[in-house]
């Protein structure tokens, strides 16, 4: 009897709807259709091609490239071939790309253009046991012993007969490694998450029946592969449900793309809901008269609305046919030009998102729902789903997972999605996993009615000169709440206050400045009125805590923080070390003098 594993079930659901479309790549003009049969296809050949090259039962193969089907396709077919893909961010740089590939033992990369090449050729003295780069399709040929084409790699499937691929697939076992996540590295360097088969399908099949996946689903793939999320939502949920995947054509192509495909399950870090929100914020405030009379009726419809309706409470007859009728005249359209005229199902994880945010998209009938995890445990520990939503809160505990909180209110896990340890790293694996249990490294508190919240993490804890411990996490949110500040970084360890560094909204502060009749002048960060108006707003938000956890000093950054820069993490979150040294100048000015 074979064993039941990702691929296992990859090609279980090509026989189930052979017909129906896997995947869509927008081309000419058009979304074109790929179906099951030429999907499990494609993957059968580049399986078989994988162990033309001589790829052995558990080596790595590495994949750096933004989403595409060639993505997908490799890493389904390096786990048929008994392989473990590993994915590497695009804006990794090429000593991050040197050390996941020497780390992942993986003689074979799958890169997707000369520019993602060109960070394995500046490393190759360091790179001995690399034997193989695959340029995906498109790309220009590179002249390279190493490279072959993608047509070269597939044709490599010609000398190796399909009985040697289902001798591999029938050699798999639930327990073996299905995929290496590495981690985004806030704290070093980033660690080999190691994810059984297991784990990840089990943790899929629970997902697809809380969100309630059915193959009629369609979804927008725009968040990075190498995360365990994207893979769930992309990859694993595909291939136990059979809804379709449409590949964005690139990051900058996603708000076009979403208004085109209209997915009916979308999954976005709160940087996207951010600048949604800024956006949609922006056009409404120019709208006036009536029609600004019906939008603030419509979302005040909908507030209340969702307010019974998230917790699973009784919905009154006349407030439903209220929310029937402005979804008809109002807030349909409007989700419609957002992209998410059909999405029933919207999801925010990665990091927390401010309540402001949540609150304004519930105004537009879209509910967005927090979920809580990590890697270690396949991305859900928590989560928000319809009838059990609370904002503010990353939900409850998905079922068959066990999660406590630990002497001093760490998130404790322990279920059939716990990772099996991190590879080559048993000091690590030995801290992180402990009688069983998974220690997340984050502090969270469970209110009455067994909702998580997540109060900070313990690695990040402020220890201030008086012997204070202090969470940044609410502090930053708290000043995030503005619609000026973009990102909030607080400073206060073994420091007699705390202070903050303060990244703008550039585009929301050329506004707020045209609003009050003033110029945009460059540089925006030394701009007088900027600096009273966010002291106001820095010195608002901190009445909400203690006053030992209030903000006394803030400096304005010249610029964003960024991945490019090293102070955040591909997925946007905070390397703070990186950050305090970058800026450290700025950061001693603020404590000059005292208090």
């Amino acid at each position: 009897m074979a064993v039941d594993t990702i691929p296992a079930r990859f090609f279980a659901r090509g026989q189930v709807h052979p017909n129906k479309p896997a995947y869509y790549v927008r081309k000419d003009g058009a979304w074109r259709p790929t179906s099951w049969r030429e999907y499990n296809d494609q993957v059968r050949t580049a399986a078989r091609a994988l162990i033309g090259l001589g790829l052995q039962p558990g080596q790595g193969v590495c994949i750096l490239a933004y989403n595409r089907a060639e993505w997908a396709i490799t890493a389904f077919a390096a786990m048929a071939a008994g392989g473990v893909p590993a994915g590497i961010y695009t804006t990794c740089s090429a000593g991050e790309v040197q050390y996941i590939v020497h780390h992942a033992e993986a003689p074979l990369v799958v890169v997707e253009d000369r520019a993602q090449y060109d960070k394995l050729a500046a490393q190759r003295e360091q790179l001995p046991g690399l034997r193989h780069i695959v340029l995906m399709q498109g790309a220009p040929a590179i002249d390279d012993p190493l490279v072959l084409s993608w047509e070269q790699f597939l044709a490599r499937a010609d000398a190796v007969p399909e009985a040697a691929l289902t001798e591999r697939l029938s050699g798999l076992h639930e327990d073996d490694t299905s995929t290496y996540i590495y981690t985004s590295g806030t704290t070093g360097p980033p660690k080999a998450v190691m994810l059984s088969h297991k784990n990840v399908l089990w943790t899929t099949e629970v997902l697809v029946q809380l969100v309630e996946n059915s193959p009629d689903d369609r979804l927008l793939s725009y968040l990075p592969l190498s995360h365990i999320a994207e893979q769930m939502l992309s990859m694993h949920g595909p291939a136990c449900c059979g809804h379709a995947i449409y590949w964005a054509e690139a990051l900058e192509r996603v708000p076009d793309n979403l208004k085109e495909v209209q997915p009916t399950v979308f999954f976005g870090v709160p940087r996207i809901w951010e600048k949604f929100h800024a956006a949609v914020a922006a056009r409404l405030s120019q709208v006036t008269g009536p029609k600004k009379q019906l939008v603030t009726w419509a979302a005040d419809v909908a507030r209340r609305y969702h307010a019974l309706a998230t917790r699973g409470r009784p919905v009154p007859l006349t407030l439903r046919a209220q929310h029937l009728l402005a979804r008809r005249l109002v807030l349909g359209k409007l989700k419609t030009a957002l992209g998410l005229g059909s999405a029933r199902a919207c999801v925010s994880g990665a990091a927390p998102i401010a309540a402001h945010v949540l609150e304004f998209f519930t105004g537009l009938d879209v509910v967005v729902a927090e979920v809580y995890g990590q890697s270690e445990d396949c991305g859900p520990t928590s989560l928000n789903i319809p009838g059990a939503t609370k904002l503010g809160s990353v939900g409850r505990p998905i079922p068959g997972l066990e999660v406590r909180l630990g002497e001093d209110g760490e998130i404790l896990v322990r279920g059939p999605s716990v990772f099996k340890g991190y590879y080559k790293d048993p000091a690590a694996t030995a801290e992180a996993l402990q009688d069983g249990w998974l220690h997340s490294g984050d502090l969270g508190a469970f209110d009455p009615d067994g909702f998580l919240s997540i109060t900070g993490r313990k690695k990040e804890i402020i220890i201030t000169a008086g012997g204070k411990n202090i969470a940044p996490k609410n502090l930053e949110a708290a000043l995030k709440e503005s619609p000026l500040i973009e990102e909030a970084v607080v400073i206060g360890d073994r420091r007699k206050f705390l202070s903050a560094l303060l990244a703008l909204d550039r585009a929301a502060a050329a506004k707020w400045l045209a609003a009050q009749g003033l110029p945009a002048d460059e540089p925006l960060h030394e701009n007088p009125a900027l600096l009273a108006e966010i002291g106001k707003w820095v010195e608002k938000s901190g009445e909400q805590f203690a006053r030992v956890e209030q903000v006394r000093r803030f400096k304005l950054l010249p610029r964003s923080l960024s991945p490019d820069h090293g102070e955040l993490t591909p997925t946007l979150k905070l390397k703070r070390k990186v950050i305090e040294k970058q800026w450290g100048p700025l950061i001693e000015a603020m404590y000059d003098g005292g208090e």
